[in-house]
C-alpha cells in the first residue's frame, strides 16, 4: 500500500480494493517495528552473541546468559529463537569405556547413593582417554558431589598410578583440611595400587570401591565424563596432546566451573552452589 500511495493511489482507494482498513496501515506507518519485535531482536542478539562464545551450550544454558545480560526470556521462547535461527548445541557421541575389573581394596561405602551435605563429604574419580595426533592423553578427575565442582584432576600421556594419585594430591592441595572424606572409584588397577591406597591414607580419606561391571555405581562420574567427550574431546580431531590438554583445562576453569548452570544445583554453578551454600568458615578452592 505504501507502494500504491507513492505512485498516486489514494490510501481509501488501495484498501477497498485489497479489503484493508485505513487505521492498521496508519498505525503501521508510524511504527514500522512494533515492540513486541523489537525486543524478539534484542532477545536474538543476546543468544546469539552467547552462542558464538559457547557453542557447546543448548538453548537452556543460551537464555541464562541471556538472563545475565539483561534480556529475560522464557525457555521456550530462547528454544523458538534457536530453532529459527539453528543455533544447535555441538554434542558427539559417547565413547564406550572398558573397565578393567581387580579385586576391591576397599568396601562399597556408597553404594549408589550420591548424595552430601557438605564439600569434602564424598568424593567420586574416574579415567577416560581421547586419542591425538601423538597418542591417546588421559584424565583423571575427583568431582565433589556436594556441589558437583572438579576439585582435582591430572592430565598424562600414560594411564599409572600416578595419574591417579596426582589428581588426587591436588585436590587436597586445593580443598584443604580432607579428613574423613570417602573417595569413590570404580575398580581400575590406578585405584587398586598400593600408591593411590597410600596416598588415601596419609591424607585420613576412606576409600571406597564399586562392583564389577555396574555402570550405576559410578554414573554421577559419567555424566561429567559425556559432558566433557561432548563439549570438548569430540568436537574435532587432536594434532597434539598438549592443544587438546589445554582445551580441556579451559573447558573445566573456565565454563564447567564457572559458567555451565545445573538444574539441580538450582541453576547455580558449581563455584556459586558452593559460595551460597557453604559458611565462608568453610569455604575451600
Amino acid at each position: 500500500m505504501k507502494e500504491l500511495a507513492e505512485d498516486g493511489c489514494p490510501v481509501t482507494v488501495a484498501c477497498r480494493v485489497l479489503k484493508l482498513a485505513r487505521q492498521p496501515y496508519y498505525r503501521w506507518l508510524q511504527r514500522p517495528v512494533t515492540d513486541a519485535e523489537f525486543e524478539e531482536a534484542h532477545r536474538a542478539n543476546a543468544l546469539c552473541d552467547a552462542h558464538r562464545e559457547d557453542p557447546e551450550f543448548g538453548y537452556c544454558f543460551l537464555a541464562d546468559e541471556a538472563r545475565d545480560a539483561g534480556k529475560i526470556m522464557a525457555e521456550r521462547t530462547a528454544w523458538r529463537i534457536c530453532r529459527d535461527s539453528r543455533w544447535w548445541s555441538v554434542f558427539g557421541k559417547k565413547r564406550g569405556k572398558v573397565k578393567k575389573a581387580g579385586p576391591p581394596v576397599h568396601d562399597d561405602l556408597v553404594r549408589r547413593d550420591f548424595r552430601a551435605d557438605g564439600p569434602n563429604r564424598l568424593w567420586l574419580t574416574d579415567i577416560t582417554e581421547h586419542p591425538t595426533g601423538e597418542g591417546k592423553l588421559y584424565l583423571c578427575a575427583i568431582k565433589d558431589v556436594f556441589s558437583k565442582r572438579i576439585v582435582g584432576y591430572s592430565i598424562d600421556s600414560r594411564m599409572k598410578s600416578r595419574l591417579a594419585v596426582t589428581a588426587l594430591d591436588s585436590a587436597v592441595a586445593r580443598r584443604g583440611n580432607v579428613a574423613g572424606c570417602v573417595l569413590h572409584s570404580d575398580r581400575g588397577s590406578q585405584f587398586r595400587s598400593r600408591k593411590f591406597v597410600h596416598a588415601l591414607s596419609r591424607h585420613q580419606m576412606a576409600g571406597s570401591i564399586g562392583q564389577v561391571g555396574a555402570a550405576g555405581d559410578n554414573a554421577a562420574m559419567e555424566s561429567f565424563f559425556s559432558l566433557l567427550q561432548k563439549n570438548v574431546l569430540d568436537r574435532r580431531s587432536w594434532a597434539t596432546r598438549q592443544e587438546l590438554r589445554l582445551a580441556i583445562v579451559t573447558w573445566i576453569e573456565r565454563t564447567y566451573y564457572r559458567r555451565r548452570r545445573q538444574a539441580s544445583l538450582g541453576r547455580l554453578t558449581p563455584v556459586e552452589y558452593e559460595t551460597v551454600m557453604t559458611p565462608p568458615a568453610l569455604r575451600a578452592g
